[in-house]
C-alpha cells in the first residue's frame, strides 16, 4: 500500500504547497468543530488531532504498514485542578520508523 495521503488524514480539502499546509474548517466539522473567525489554537488542534485519528490508527495499520504514525484509543479520567474537577483524556502518538536512534526527525514519516 502507499503512505497515507493529506486527503486521507487532514480531509477532502487540504492542500499544500512548498510554503503552507491548509486544512479546511469545513473538513474539521465532521470532529464537531463549530467554525469560525476565533476559533482558538487549541480547539483547531484538537479538530486536526481527531480528524487524523480516523485514518492513523493501529486497526488501518494492520492492513495499511505503510502507517507509521498510530494515534491510540482515548483513555478517559477525572482531574481535580485547583478545586475544580475535570475530564481528562490521554491518547498516545506512536511514531515507527527503521531504527535511527531515538531522534524524531519528521522527514522519516
Amino acid at each position: 500500500m502507499a503512505e497515507p495521503t493529506l486527503v486521507e488524514v487532514f480531509g477532502a480539502n487540504a492542500v499544500q504547497d512548498v510554503n503552507t499546509l491548509t486544512i479546511s474548517k469545513t473538513d474539521l466539522a465532521t470532529t464537531g468543530l463549530t467554525a469560525s473567525v476565533d476559533n482558538t489554537a487549541e480547539s483547531l488542534f484538537v479538530a486536526m488531532f481527531k480528524l487524523a485519528r480516523t485514518k492513523l490508527n493501529t486497526t488501518n495499520q494492520s492492513a495499511d504498514p505503510d502507517i507509521q504514525v498510530t494515534i491510540g484509543n482515548p483513555q478517559s479520567f477525572t482531574n481535580v485542578r485547583n478545586g475544580v474537577t475535570y475530564n481528562q483524556i490521554n491518547q498516545s502518538v506512536s511514531l515507527e520508523v527503521e531504527s535511527q536512534g531515538v531522534i524524531i526527525n519528521p522527514d522519516s514519516y
